[in-house]
């Protein structure tokens, strides 16, 4: 689990959007903690979105930027817990072709090493649709920045040993 050195570094595209019925760009901790950790990282920021908890309004935007060419991954933030109005699990699943499981799964590890069992709470996901990548991350900083430092930037880098979800992109369409 190295970065090689002799790949070229790839940058991808990637819209950040926050779902929240209170939060603007000014008070968008959880959206910022990501742009600056992608655009430190290398990447491009596609898009930026806030938009409520709505299951319908979700799956519009991811609708969306699935269809832009301009966008390969979309990262959510919010939405993801149990109460009534978390719906971003569900708006993923509408729009989901092939699900992540283990990202998911892998989100919780981490989560649990620093909250404990109120990891639990949590329904992150993630997904391909129409050869996007869609990961959905809770609505905390904390949650952003572990999901981001624990999975997605390794992940999203081409130099990633063994292997990397860049490196899948060409292959994300393929019947």
């Amino acid at each position: 689990m190295a970065l090689d050195m002799n790949r070229p570094f790839k940058p991808v595209r990637i819209a950040i959007l926050t779902v929240s019925d209170t939060r603007t760009m000014a008070d968008d901790k959880s959206g910022q903690t990501l742009v600056d950790r992608l655009e430190k990282a290398g990447h491009v920021l596609a898009d930026r979105a806030i938009i409520k908890d709505d299951a319908n309004e979700i799956v519009g935007c991811l609708s969306d930027w699935i269809e832009d060419d301009q966008v390969d991954v979309v990262i959510t933030t919010g939405g993801t817990g149990v109460t009534g109005r978390d719906v971003t699990p569900e708006a993923f699943e509408a729009v989901c072709e092939k699900e992540i499981p283990g990202f998911g799964e892998l989100f919780r590890m981490l989560s649990y090493e620093k909250i404990g069992t109120s990891t639990i709470q949590s329904r992150a996901t993630a997904g391909v649709a129409h050869g996007t990548y869609l990961f959905a991350l809770p609505g905390s900083t904390g949650a952003c920045k572990d999901a981001w430092d624990g999975i997605l930037e390794s992940q999203l880098d081409f130099r990633h040993r063994p292997c990397n979800f860049v490196e899948l992109m060409p292959r994300l369409l393929e019947k």
